[in-house]
């Protein structure tokens, strides 16, 4: 394997802990609200979360192709693939679990509708303001 590769690897496993961490951290926001957890209503947290899923719908909205499976098929081809296909069986693996071969229209709704739902968890699940005494927890 050379040095391309490696590095697209390397950058396709950070982009699956992005996925992660927007699908994961939504998950946790709605189980943390229903079971209390105070660190879910932490303010950096929820705007790094809201951020991180905004920034995809944005992209959908406008067409971009995002710009870590840009860096990573650029590597591919650096690397010496003419496809820019993953080569190590991990790279494989993560592919097929966070790219899916469906219309582009599926995923801007797909997008749009989950920062929907993420805005929609301030509400429901409001996050403790800077500086603020309330603990939003104790509305539940």
């Amino acid at each position: 394997m050379n040095w391309y590769n490696l590095a697209a690897d390397t950058l396709l496993v950070f982009h699956l802990g992005y996925v992660l961490f927007t699908v994961g951290g939504f998950a946790a926001i709605l189980l943390g609200g229903v079971r209390r957890w105070r660190w879910v209503r932490n303010f950096v947290f929820r705007l790094a979360h809201l951020a991180a899923v905004v920034l995809v719908a944005v992209e959908a909205l406008l067409g971009v192709l995002c710009p870590l499976t840009a860096w990573e098929y650029s590597l591919r081809l650096a690397g010496g693939r003419t496809d820019g296909a993953a080569v190590s069986l991990v790279a494989r693996i993560v592919q097929r679990v966070i790219f899916y071969d469906l219309p582009d229209w599926v995923f801007l709704v797909m997008y749009i509708a989950f920062a929907a739902a993420v805005l929609l968890t301030f509400l429901l699940v409001p996050p403790n303001l800077p500086g603020s005494s309330v603990d939003a927890n104790a509305e539940l």
